[in-house]
């Protein structure tokens, strides 16, 4: 595994490749958003760790270029904004996972490892359910004529839904097995993601929707099922 860690505060970068390096995880770090970009569509890496606030061009729009370039190497936001529609902001542009400055080492190398396990598991070829299709190559939706893009996050709970076909996953369940613990945090973010596929799945098209039961889980659902 080969990690890319981009942060103007050089310390801190240092820092975090150190702890990486611990882990037997190897790294480079970069410090604009510019090398960020340069370095990371090179392919060589398995993850990346981005900064948003960085010199030259900023960690969003780093973020924007590598997903419109079809990058699909996971991404972990680093940010001292802790608001949840900064939150939603990072995932929504193409995000897979959130870490809010300061921050403990043991949580930022789990959440590493989380993103790392995620990748290795996106094995086989296409899932279908309803009117669409997931194909588990490209991580993309399909419906018709009709694809989007999904990030590794995105992919891995259709992957869940769709694999349990007309039961209610759980969303501790869920939690768990995107996230790797379950605690309050992700529970919001599981939340926000299930609304990301809402709109992905009717950007597409499809009749299947998302239904939450209030108290246990979500489901997918359509009228025509």
């Amino acid at each position: 595994m080969k990690v890319l860690v981009v942060d103007d505060e050089k310390m801190l970068a240092e820092m975090l490749t150190e702890v990486l390096k611990r882990s037997k995880i190897d790294c480079d770090a970069v410090y604009d958003g510019q090398a960020a970009i340069d370095y990371a569509l090179t392919g060589n890496y398995d993850l990346i760790v981005l900064d948003i606030m960085i010199p030259k061009v900023n960690g969003l729009d780093v973020l924007k270029t590598l997903r419109k370039k079809s990058l699909s190497t996971p991404i972990l936001l680093l940010s001292a904004k802790s608001e949840v529609t900064d939150k939603i902001e990072g995932l929504d542009t193409g995000a897979d996972d959130y870490l809010t400055k300061p921050f403990a080492t043991g949580e930022f190398i789990a959440r590493v490892k989380a993103l790392s396990r995620r990748k290795t598991e996106f094995t086989g070829d296409i899932l279908t359910y309803g009117d669409f299709s997931l194909n588990k190559n490209a991580f993309t939706l399909n419906c018709g004529d009709s694809s989007i893009q999904l990030s590794n996050t995105e992919y891995k709970i259709m992957e869940i839904l769709i694999s349990n076909p007309r039961t209610v996953v759980n969303k501790g369940r869920l939690v768990e097995k995107v996230w790797g613990w379950d605690n309050e945090s992700e529970y919001n973010s599981a939340e926000v993601y299930i609304s990301f596929l809402r709109k992905k799945l009717s950007a597409i098209g499809s009749a299947v929707g998302i239904r939450s039961v209030r108290g246990i889980g979500y489901t997918l659902s359509s009228e025509e099922l």
